[in-house]
């Protein structure tokens, strides 16, 4: 896997505005961290170990930590100062929290109870994705689930376009200028690698993942849920 972490986070002030980004930019958001939770809560347990992959800034961390006092979490970023705000984030949570700069095979081997990617693989090289998703993999206990959501859109004819074109129009009702949400549609077809919904649960099936069921959909972006 590259070792770079993608431009989306390599700048002070993408760093500085990463808070306010998954509001403004993800329907449905506002609901995807609590669902998140319930999906992990259903069979970690109480004192379980949660591995959550693409950490930084550290909103699901915090999170999860919160509503979960006797979890631990490890979390893992290869964004240097996007850990270092997740852990000024947390503030006294750290105590159950253990930050890693690196890729998902940088993180501990020991057996998670759980594990999350949240708005992470679609920075991931389509490439890149079987192997990411058996890193993940391997480092849960048999039956542990896995949330994860992303951008994922069908490819058929005008399918794609149609989509990327309601995605848009969702980021000017969220209070962006038109110019700046059809650059931002331009710059997520260019730079972002957006498998169909069924490649996205091909690769979750060949990295060892069953019971993989879509629980979440906002325009242009998908969540499933599947147990190692």
């Amino acid at each position: 896997m590259s070792n770079t972490p993608h431009s989306a986070f390599s700048t002070s002030d993408a760093v500085a505005n990463y808070a306010e980004g998954p509001k403004r930019n993800v329907p449905g958001y506002s609901g995807l961290l609590p669902m998140t939770r319930i999906l992990l809560e259903e069979h970690v347990p109480r004192d379980g170990r949660v591995l959550v992959v693409g950490a930084g800034g550290g909103l699901e961390v915090e999170d999860l930590a919160r509503a979960n006092p006797d979890w631990n979490l490890d979390g893992v970023d290869p964004s240097g100062p996007m850990l270092e705000l997740a852990s000024q984030r947390l503030g006294p949570l750290m105590s159950r929290v253990t930050l890693h700069e690196g890729y998902v095979q940088d993180a501990p081997t020991g057996h998670f109870d759980g594990a999350t990617c949240l708005l992470t693989f679609h920075f991931v090289p389509a490439d890149q994705r079987l192997p990411m998703a058996r890193e993940i993999h391997r480092r849960l206990k048999p039956g542990a689930p896995f949330v994860a959501a992303h951008l994922s859109v069908e490819d058929g004819e005008g399918e794609r376009d149609l989509w990327m074109s309601r995605y848009a129009a969702f980021l000017v009702s969220s209070g962006s200028d038109p110019r700046q949400a059809a650059a931002a549609r331009e710059k997520v077809q260019k730079e972002l690698s957006i498998l169909s919904p069924s490649q996205d649960e091909a690769v979750l099936r060949e990295a060892g993942f069953k019971d993989i069921r879509l629980f979440f959909m906002g325009f242009t972006f998908r969540g499933w849920v599947a147990r190692a």
